[in-house]
């Protein structure tokens, strides 16, 4: 029996709290979750909090933003009703993706181009031409010597106040090495760009203000169009959401955050409160060593496939703990199709030949990946494909995907509810992982080392 503990669940996975608290021998605490007419998250603790020590469990799947949303409010209630330490349990990360880059996404343009340069149209919807020069653009007159020099001859013959129009002038003795050019500018309208350019504009009929390509006809002239286009990798104006995400549950009050299996593992850098990332990949290979090993000829019947180059390193520490061969999924985007994700040519380095190809990964949110995968595995030569998942999300129509693909079969944990997909899916089979956030939580409230999750070997 463990004392002095809270155990609140969210609405996202109550099936693993009841997991949870049956391991460690305490009930969920009572607390009530609804929505006001409007759709705002109603939360009210149900029992006193003070000086416990809270856990308040709550996956990233489902309806993601109220999940989390009501996460934010449930601890900053218990913080205001003065809990000793509050814990968020999230066995799937919320937002935990948004740390890669989009491939549809390229970066905001400069600036909206014309179709054509006739007539001198300038390059650039702003009056001005920018001080750094675009990719490809000629330098700026501005930025040369001589055209330094010049605009520092031009600004001397100027007096305070002055709005650039000889008829507002007062009369100030003028600098010999600058006479000739006031002088030029008395006999005629000013221009935008006169104090700018070496090579002045011509003189206009009106005191009109002119157009950037009137002010700067250097800058234009026999050249074609700025296309802008950024190279791959290009991240300006990509939404950072998981940095926010961070900061929100900081704000809110956590103390502790405990994880599963991040998608990225240097998310653990955007907090400044504990992070502990327990790893999924235990269960994942007493599974292929109990279940499928046994079954399919042993370590050299059997070959570990890491589905894209981001999971190699998750999947060669399962290979190489069990003594297995391992083979690598290249996607390789050609320049045409660079923004098309789902016409990537796909290239294994390995052999799988007359062998079970055990592909590993972290998430199956669509499950795009693995079908595919497991395509070109069974093209191979592979005589089983078997995808073993840690966060099986499973959304939109990743269910008939899956039923309809080549794998045999997938297996996931149950960080996210999986009843419904269970269902719908004969092929999946569900690993209980509410074994593992229990021991977690249970040397997390006694203070005691929880290296030895992460020490399966």
């Amino acid at each position: 029996m463990v004392r002095n503990m809270v155990m609140f669940s969210g609405s996202s996975h109550p099936a693993l709290t009841e997991t949870i608290c049956t391991q460690l021998g305490i009930p969920p605490s009572d607390i009530h979750l609804a929505k006001f007419s409007v759709g705002e998250t109603r939360v009210e603790v149900g029992e006193s909090v003070r000086g416990k020590d809270v856990f308040i469990v709550q996956s990233g799947g489902g309806n993601v933003n109220d999940h989390l949303m009501e996460l934010l409010i449930t601890i900053s209630a218990c913080k205001t009703a003065s809990a000793k330490r509050v814990t968020a349990v999230l066995p799937l990360f919320p937002y935990s993706r948004q740390s890669d880059l989009p491939y549809n996404k390229v970066g905001a343009p400069l600036a909206r181009q014309p179709t054509s340069l006739a007539d001198g149209a300038s390059r650039y919807t702003f009056e001005s031409r920018p001080g750094t020069p675009a990719p490809g653009g000629q330098e700026s007159a501005g930025l040369t010597r001589n055209g330094s020099q010049h605009l520092h001859k031009r600004l001397n013959g100027l007096s305070v106040g002055s709005n650039g129009n000889a008829g507002s002038r007062p009369y100030q003795p003028k600098r010999k090495d600058t006479l000739d050019s006031i002088q030029s500018d008395v006999s005629a309208p000013s221009t935008t760009g006169s104090y700018f350019e070496d090579n002045p504009a011509p003189a206009a009929s009106t005191t009109s203000i002119p157009t950037s390509a009137a002010a700067h006809p250097s800058s234009t002239a026999n050249q074609p169009p700025i296309d802008f286009k950024p190279q791959r990798g290009y991240k300006q104006w990509v939404a950072q959401a998981g940095t926010l995400v961070a900061d929100l549950l900081t704000c809110a009050g956590a103390d502790h955050i405990i994880t599963m299996d991040l998608h990225d593992p240097q998310y653990q850098g955007f907090f400044d409160i504990p992070v502990d990332n327990l790893y999924g990949r235990h269960l994942l290979k007493k599974y292929i060593q109990h279940q499928i090993m046994p079954k399919y000829g042993g370590p050299d019947g059997c070959v570990i496939v890491s589905p894209d180059a981001g999971g190699a390193k998750r999947a060669t520490n399962i290979a190489d703990a069990l003594g297995m061969d391992f083979a690598l999924i290249h996607k390789e985007r050609r320049p045409t199709a660079v923004h098309d994700r789902q016409n990537a040519t796909m290239l294994l380095v390995g052999s799988v030949a007359n062998r079970t190809a055990i592909l590993i990964d972290d998430l199956a949110d669509t499950s795009n990946t693995i079908t595919r995968a497991a395509k070109l595995l069974k093209k191979e030569g592979a005589h089983t494909v078997l995808a073993l998942v840690t966060h099986g999300v499973f959304s939109g129509d990743a269910v008939e995907r899956i039923n309809a693909s080549c794998l045999d079969k997938v297996i996931a944990t149950n960080s996210v509810p999986q009843d419904e997909h269970v269902l719908g899916c004969p092929k999946l089979e569900v690993l209980e992982v509410g074994t593992v956030f229990a021991e977690a939580i249970r040397r997390v409230h006694h203070g005691e080392s929880i290296s030895v999750l992460f020490q399966y070997d």
